[in-house]
């Protein structure tokens, strides 16, 4: 692989990442971290709670393109355990749980089907599964973890306020997710992180928790959700009314 990002000034590499892009923060760290010349860790996780990846994949997966045709290195980060909790953004109810062996069972499809967008190269691609990490972690290290962030900040999250509001059920579990996809990028020591406008909220928990650790935090970048083939939500697997990839 030729190391393009020698070539591609900062600005103009600013410039190409921020095409399409809702949220960025912030630019001036994307600069700073640009500035080292050294390549970035690009992560994006994707909990495989179905079998298939979708068009609303395909916006983020060509941005991480991008990012590798600048000679970064992208990190698919399969949520094989974070699967289990499920993802609450956006979610009106509490969703149901997998078993470790369903999410690692959908999660070979995804990687096949990352294979129509993501360059394979080795220096510009690293898998990983946040079982990992999770997996091993015992009772006094989930409360450590804990303990690092307020309920206060946690409501602050629209869909946690609404239901609370609302009178609907919020499972303490779910209250763990952000913190689980924040720890998330502290094992990974991740520079940046992508993921669509629903994901805004859950990014930069991570990059608290990494500022908490001791880690330099990450750049927080999002991309426009595409809408579902019900014309009103956006596109989801859990909903259904997405357009698989395939």
């Amino acid at each position: 692989m030729s190391d393009i990002r020698w070539t591609v000034p900062v600005d103009e590499q600013i410039e190409i990442l921020r095409r399409g892009v809702v949220d960025l923060v912030s630019e001036d760290d994307l600069r700073r971290k640009l500035g080292k010349g050294q390549p970035l860790r690009v992560k994006l996780g994707a909990d495989p709670t179905r079998p298939d990846l979708h068009l609303g994949h395909a916006v983020i997966l060509r941005k991480m393109r991008q990012f590798q045709d600048l000679g970064h290195k992208v990190i698919m980060l399969i949520g094989d355990f974070t699967a289990m909790i499920g993802d609450p953004s956006g979610k009106s109810k509490t969703r149901p749980p997998l078993t470790l062996e369903q999410t690692r069972e959908n999660a070979r499809s995804y990687l096949e089907q990352c294979r129509l967008i993501l360059r394979q190269e080795p220096e510009v691609l690293e898998i990983r599964y946040n079982g990992e990490w999770l997996e091993p972690m015992g009772y006094a290290d989930v409360i450590r973890l804990a303990s690092r962030y307020t309920v206060a900040r946690i409501m602050e999250r629209d869909d946690f306020r609404k239901r609370f509001e609302g009178g609907v059920p919020i499972a303490v579990h779910e209250l763990l997710y952000p913190l689980t996809q924040g720890y998330d990028s502290v094992a990974l020591e991740a520079d940046v992180e992508l993921g669509g406008t629903d994901q805004l909220f859950n990014n930069l928990v991570g990059r608290a928790l990494q500022r908490d650790y001791g880690q330099e935090s990450q750049v927080v970048m999002t991309l426009p959700l595409l809408v579902g083939l019900d014309g009103t939500e956006k596109m989801s697997k859990s909903l259904d009314n997405y357009i698989g990839l395939t």
